[in-house]
């Protein structure tokens, strides 16, 4: 129809999107509620930043920070490993090459790029189609398994780059602690809240831990594979959505006492690894037994302090609020992830005195290894027949299913 000479066309799916955005409005005042976040009487208005001038509160907007800023980290990252952490490693000794290719082959090479796991039939099947036993094809496939693995290098370039950043932020957390009182006293993270400043210190404190951990998230599916990898994926994820949900809700104090927590530990084990990565075995035992002592101290002890804090006082001071449940719910969460690695610490604890010396890694690469010692001593190679010329010792790294590593030697059969 025409009124007055204009044309006038009404849309169908006009109500259906008016629909639509009044329930996902309805969804988001639902998710933001402030009896999900906040203690009672108190609204997000007299949290609101700047509606106060005695306190600086927490602003929402700016856990969006941490994202660009994890960009910057890893491009750091990527310029010190190359210019700085590679060369001190070359300088050392540490190789930056793997273990000798196995002889070209093109039927194995076929075979292993449809699948990298030797399994007993596709062994039995190559036997019949190559002149070779199945020792020779597990053999072959063992070094050419190994060309896939990163080097020594580039893992110790990826643990100095964590050793540095844990070390600067376990520093930079005291200096930013030392004169806060709730360090002291843990009940100070309760009182007043969730009237409580964000000084500047702890602002940068949380955005660039925050950051860190974006990019250790990021990392990860580039770096090298490790037995705990979604484990280490779920203790990233937990830990951003503790720093998010304490930023939100104001609980900064308890955050910052749980970073600061959190990274003294990592800098005995990513110091134990780099001396074991140079080869300096003693030195390694002493960081790894200092490291066993640190984290039992800080996360079977301190860091439970804080949740006893969290769970029984805090409610004796303020009043509850579902918010703080899902915060709590997440800091238990992560004391059981200590207590899992803590076992497999506390495994390789146990080997290592028993044998005299570390002989693993807590975090051990996710598949078997040749090492390098055997490989620069072994005399033995595959004659043009495919058979060996006198026995070898094949020197390689077995993997467990709790992540731990131990050396075992395999030996071809005499025909």
């Amino acid at each position: 129809r025409s009124t007055g000479g204009a044309c006038s066309i009404a849309s169908p799916h006009g109500p259906i999107i008016t629909v639509s955005m009044e329930l996902v409005r309805a969804a988001t005042d639902m998710f933001w509620s402030t009896k999900i976040w906040l203690p009672p009487n108190i609204t997000w208005e007299d949290i609101r930043p700047g509606v106060r001038p005695d306190v600086n509160h927490a602003d929402y907007r700016h856990l969006i920070y941490p994202i660009p800023l994890a960009a910057v980290i890893l491009m750091l990252r990527s310029v010190v490993e190359r210019f700085w952490i590679a060369p001190i490693g070359k300088a050392i000794g540490i190789k930056s090459s793997g273990p000798k290719s196995p002889k070209p082959t093109k039927t194995l090479e076929a075979a292993y790029n449809v699948n990298s796991r030797l399994n007993h039939k596709t062994t039995v099947r190559l036997t019949k189609q190559l002149d070779m036993t199945e020792r020779q094809i597990e053999y072959w496939w063992r070094r050419r398994r190994a060309q896939d693995k990163p080097t020594t290098l580039v893992k110790f370039c990826e643990t100095s780059w964590r050793c540095i950043y844990y070390t600067y932020s376990f520093i930079f957390g005291c200096i930013v602690m030392w004169d806060k009182p709730w360090l002291w006293d843990i009940k100070q993270c309760w009182y007043g809240y969730p009237h409580q400043s964000v000084t500047n210190d702890i602002w940068w404190y949380y955005m660039i831990s925050m950051a860190f951990y974006w990019s250790l998230t990021a990392s990860q599916f580039y770096d090298v594979k490790r037995k705990d990898f979604w484990q280490m994926f779920a203790h990233h994820m937990i830990t951003i959505l503790l720093m998010a949900l304490s930023w939100v809700c104001n609980l900064h104090r308890v955050g910052s006492l749980v970073l600061l927590v959190h990274d003294c530990a990592d800098i005995f084990l990513e110091s134990a690894k780099l001396t074991k990565y140079a080869q300096y075995q003693k030195v390694c035992d002493t960081i790894f037994a200092v490291f066993t002592v640190v984290w039992i101290v800080t996360r079977l002890i301190l860091y439970p302090r804080v949740i006893y804090s969290s769970s029984v006082e805090a409610p004796q001071i303020l009043p509850m609020f579902p918010a703080y449940y899902i915060f709590n719910t997440l800091l238990i969460l992560l004391l059981v992830l200590h207590i899992c690695w803590t076992y497999l610490i506390v495994q390789i604890a146990v080997k290592a005195i028993k044998s005299g010396q570390m002989e693993g890694d807590v975090r051990s690469s996710s598949s078997d290894e040749i090492s390098d010692s055997s490989e620069n001593s072994r005399t033995t190679a595959l004659t043009n027949g495919g058979t060996p010329k006198k026995q070898a010792t094949l020197g390689t790294t077995a993997t467990s299913k709790n992540g731990t590593t131990a050396r075992v030697s395999a030996s071809p059969k005499k025909k």
